[in-house]
């Protein structure tokens, strides 16, 4: 029977070693670049996109303030063409980034040619004798 204890630092041990594997770390560093590149991406879209596209689509105002008044109920849908174009957005970024730009490099590398280590002079030699020992063991 175990200790409780035991139990306890086992466990304690197991979420240690989950924690702080380095999947667990990058992931966490991953998806906070990540909402920071958001919050850039809808700064972008609110005060330089979208002030732009109000200029040229009919509205009064700002794009945030478009709405559709149905009855007595309002559907603020500038707001919700923020929210796509600034999605959108976001992946074209991503869609170049990760596709085009890390695909290119990947293509860079794999058309650089590795080549092998030259031989050395111990490695030629024993090559010689292997052949050498190889036609001795035919005759």
């Amino acid at each position: 029977m175990t200790l409780p204890t035991k139990q306890a630092f086992s466990l304690f041990d197991e979420f240690k070693n989950f924690a702080f594997k380095g999947n667990v770390i990058d992931l966490a560093v991953g998806v906070i670049i990540g909402g920071a590149f958001g919050k850039i991406v809808s700064s972008m879209v609110d005060n330089l996109i979208m002030p732009l596209v109000s200029v040229f689509m009919p509205g009064d105002g700002s794009y945030k303030d478009w709405s559709l008044v149905i009855g007595e109920q309002k559907i603020p849908y500038g707001v919700f063409l923020g929210d796509v174009v600034s999605f959108l957005i976001l992946a074209m970024a991503l869609f170049i980034f990760i596709v085009k730009f890390l695909g290119w490099i990947m293509q860079a590398k794999a058309a650089v040619a590795i080549e092998p280590p030259p031989v050395s002079e111990q490695r030629q030699a024993l090559d010689v004798l292997i052949e050498i020992r190889d036609q001795l063991k035919q005759r």
